[in-house]
């Protein structure tokens, strides 16, 4: 069997010119990353054209023990006092039970025990966040919309939660 250049491949591209990208469109896209990379470096260094998220300070924090018994209920329960806030069964608390699963995921490859408890937090601009305080993770619970939003901000308590 020959080389490659013998399969006639190399042969019929003699004396032919090879395949190139043309070159405005070559010389418009440097320009197009030449631009973004500018934006960017403005952006950072002036702050204009920026969007921030601000938070603010946190209006309420509750400390949770979030937890799943063998019959599949889960029980959410006040640290500080040790009373139980509400308890979902298998067919309730969707959302609750969905985000249960995520972070006892993240446990399980943190290494992290299951007994270790949860932060509710509502910030001044009103958005609310869950955190794992094990593994250090935190989700914005405004991403999964206001309905699951007031599942958990539920969970803070009539008076909103105990402020800190």
């Amino acid at each position: 069997m020959g080389s490659a250049s013998h399969l006639g491949y190399w042969a019929d591209r003699k004396g032919k010119t090879p395949n190139r990208l043309p070159r405005g469109l070559f010389f418009g896209l440097v320009g197009l990353l030449a631009f973004t990379a500018g934006a960017i470096v403005f952006g950072q260094t002036t702050g204009l054209g920026l969007v921030k998220q601000q938070l603010g300070a946190p209006v309420a924090i509750r400390d949770l023990m979030i937890t799943r018994s063998t019959s599949d209920f889960v029980v959410v329960t006040d640290v500080a006092t040790r009373r139980e806030i509400a308890s979902y069964g298998p067919q309730a608390g969707g959302f609750v039970r969905g985000s249960l699963r995520a972070f006892e995921r993240m446990r399980q490859v943190a290494k992290v025990p299951f007994e270790t408890p949860y932060r509710l937090i509502k910030w001044e601009a009103g958005a609310v966040s869950l955190s794992d305080i094990g593994t250090g993770e935190r989700i914005y619970l405004d991403a999964f919309g206001p309905d699951n939003v007031a599942a958990f901000e539920a969970l803070l308590g009539s008076q909103g939660g105990e402020s800190q």
